[in-house]
This record gives C-alpha cells, structure tokens and sequence, in this order.
C-alpha cells in the first residue's frame, strides 16, 4: 500500500516539474496566491475576489454580471470601498428578494435571497473587529439564509448545538423527503470562513448525488470570536458535540458519514477522526498535519514592520481579521498560537482522501505535510488527487472550480460508501 501511494506522489511531483511550476523554496506559503490574475492588481483582493466570490457562482451565491459592476466599483487594496459596494450590492439583491417573496414568487424569493445573504458576508472580509456593522451585517447574513431556507425542497434548516457557554451554529438540508437514513457529508471550514461560504462551496453538489449536507461554525470561525470563542488546538472537543448531534437525526446513516474540511478544517477533521471512528470517510484540502510549523512559513506570520507597513489596507485588515480568531495582537503571534495543532494519521482508521490544488500543491511545505499524511495511511483506499492549474484548479482549497471538487470528493465517497 504505501508503495503504491509513494509512486503516486513522485507522479504528482514530475507531473508539476513539467508545467512550468519551480516549487518555491521552502521559506514560504502563501496561501492567499493565485495562478493568474483576475481582476485586482491588489494580490489578496484578487485571491478573495476570483476564489471566494467568483467560484461560488455556480452554486448560487453571485450572480457574475452582479460581481463584476460591485468590483468595478471597488478602489483596488481598498478595504472601506470593498465593504461598502458588497453591501449596497447586497441591499438591492435583498429588496428585490423580499419584493418577490411578498408576492408569492418563492423561487425567484430564495435566489434573490440567498445572493443578498451573501453579498452581506462577502462585505465581512477585511472587516476589523472593532466594526459594529461586522456584527450586524453578519446577522443580517444569517437571517436571510434561514428567511431562504424553507424555499427549498427539502428545505434548509438552522440548527444549533450547545457548546460550553455558547452555541455552534449550522445548516442541515435533507438529501430528499422519505425520512430514511442515508449518506451525509459534513463540511468544516478553516481560519476565515462562516457556515455561509460552505453552503455555497458544496451544498448543492451533495444534494445532487443524494447526499445529507450539514455544515457547523466551529470556535473561531463565523461570529464565535464576538462570544470569546477563539480558535484552540483541541477543536476535537467542539468537534465531537458537533457528530454527537449528527448522530441523533434519523436522516443520517451512521456507517455512511463523512466529513470535509478545506484550510484549516484540514486539521481540524482529521483531529477529530483520530479521536471519534465515527467519522466513516475524511477528505481534507489539504492536510494540515502541524499548524505551527505551516504558521511560521506564511509570509504575514514572519513580516517585519516594514512589510506591514507596505501592506494595502485590504491585507492588512485581513491579518489582523485573523489574529482576533486566533485571539491575538499580532500577526507573528499566530505562529505560537498554533504550537501542537497537530494530527496523525496513523491514528486514524478511517479512508483519507486528500485534494488540493496544483498551485498549492508547489508549496515545499505543504508537500511535505502532504507526505506526512501520506505515509500514516492506514487504509488502502486513501489517496491523493491534485488538481490542475489548465482547468482552473489550482489555489488554495480549489475554489475556483467547485465542480471539479464536486466530482472528485463525491465519486471517491460513492466508491467508499458503496
């Protein structure tokens, strides 16, 4: 078995040797580079604009006439003038959504709907903590999901799971209406993300292969910073109120449930798979065997001030976002705060499917955690599938193209769940 896997790594390796990516030089990993250019000159506007905002397109979170006219209209490394075209944006999907549903047009209500809650999260990023519109406006994001969830058949539901002195907030939707147990896939998002980004990430490409989707903000991510529930290294512990709540809806069949975790999620679901063999199949983008050390190759963990300092308001906003979900000042900070946010999978019983992206993929480090994982494989059915950057599947988490994730993820869970 490993044999097979390690021949399948060094084929990867000659495959990206001769498409023209180097590899860098192991000092950095910069998760927010892109391929190519989509329409800032700013890097870290680009990556959240052609990744985060133009790949949820096909699963109806903008419309692309819509993204361009807000992105036309946003001064490049700006943060102020991102968040303010998302949200007029944002408040014309929304009156147009409400203008619809008043008249009983459910279908045009939901999709006008579901795109204003997301061009409400969208204005979020950069948003610095001390912002009360980040509050509000993720508040607002939050109600229109579930002011669209009954639109559906089978419908979106909100559902919360207490947690220590909070909750952690989701969405479930139902692969269809017969009440019988059935395969469901529970996605897990990384240092940036709301449960908002992973409905749009997969959501309807589970429902279409008949699958259950469920989807959790864990600590850290979405609003949980506001109750003082940070990122921690133990998120197995969360995790596990999480699948003890899955494991109480009669939809779920227990030997069929899998579990996704894209950026940091792929930490924090493999740590929960050594843990909890309830968790049947683990898919990870990519595997994120040690933080602390994939933290102190990061260039914004290691910039001096004079690198800060250079930033454009929209990176630097978009750090220091981060450094409040990790609960720090700083960003050279987020290196020790991620000291033994580890996983191993040796320990892990369950099949692994690790995805990533060509260009991620150049990265030394991430190659070598990728390895890590790799060679802790304890069943013969986990592999390694790296995307390529000719079918526009090639940065971080591969948002770009989410039918290519979509394909990948669902075959190789039809093959382990058969």
């Amino acid at each position: 078995m490993k044999r097979t896997i390690f021949l399948t790594t060094c084929i990867v390796a000659l495959l990206l040797a001769g498409s023209g990516w180097a590899g860098d030089d192991g000092k950095a990993f910069d998760a927010h580079a892109t391929t190519f250019n989509y329409f800032f000159k700013d890097g870290d506007m680009d990556f959240h604009f052609g990744n985060l905002v133009l790949g949820s397109a096909v699963n109806g979170g903008v419309e692309i006439g819509e993204a361009f006219y807000a992105a036309s209209r946003i001064k490049d490394g700006d943060a102020a003038s991102w968040q303010k075209e998302w949200y007029a944006l944002a408040q014309r999907a929304e009156a147009r959504g409400r203008a619809c549903l008043k008249k009983g047009h459910k279908v045009s209500a939901r999709d006008q709907l579901l795109r204003a809650a997301y061009y409400y999260r969208i204005s979020l990023i950069s948003m610095l903590p001390d912002n009360p519109d980040l509050e509000k406006r993720g508040l607002k994001c939050r109600n229109l999901m579930k002011l669209a969830g009954p639109l559906f058949d089978p419908p979106l539901e909100y559902f919360e799971v207490p947690f220590e002195d909070t909750v952690l907030p989701g969405f479930f939707r139902r692969a269809d209406n017969s009440g019988k147990p059935t395969k469901t896939l529970l996605m897990i998002g990384g240092g940036e993300t709301f449960i908002e980004d992973l409905f749009f990430y997969i959501e309807p490409q589970a429902h279409e292969r008949g699958y259950n989707f469920m989807t959790v903000d864990l600590p850290g991510q979405g609003m949980l910073p506001h109750a003082g529930h940070v990122f921690r290294t133990d998120t197995n512990v969360p995790m596990k109120k999480v699948v003890d709540y899955a494991m109480t809806r009669p939809e779920i069949d227990k030997k069929r449930f899998g579990s996704y975790g894209i950026s940091g999620g792929g930490l924090f679901v493999p740590q929960t798979a050594m843990h909890d063999p309830r968790i049947k199949a683990v898919i990870i983008s990519s595997a994120v065997t040690d933080a602390y050390t994939l933290y102190s190759k990061m260039p914004a963990a290691v910039a001096t001030q004079k690198d800060i300092d250079s930033w454009s308001s929209f990176h630097h906003d978009v750090v220091h976002s981060i450094c409040w979900r990790y609960g720090v000042k700083h960003p050279t900070e987020l290196i020790e705060a991620n000291r033994g946010n580890t996983f191993e999978s040796k320990k892990i019983k369950a099949p692994i499917l690790i995805i990533l992206g060509e260009g991620e993929y150049r990265s030394k480090e991430v190659q070598r955690q990728q390895k890590e994982c790799i060679d802790g494989f304890q069943d013969k059915r986990s592999t390694m599938v790296v995307t390529p950057s000719d079918e526009g599947a090639s940065n971080h988490c591969i948002m770009e193209n989410r039918s290519i994730v979509g394909q990948v993820v669902f075959d190789w869970l039809d093959e382990i769940f058969k």
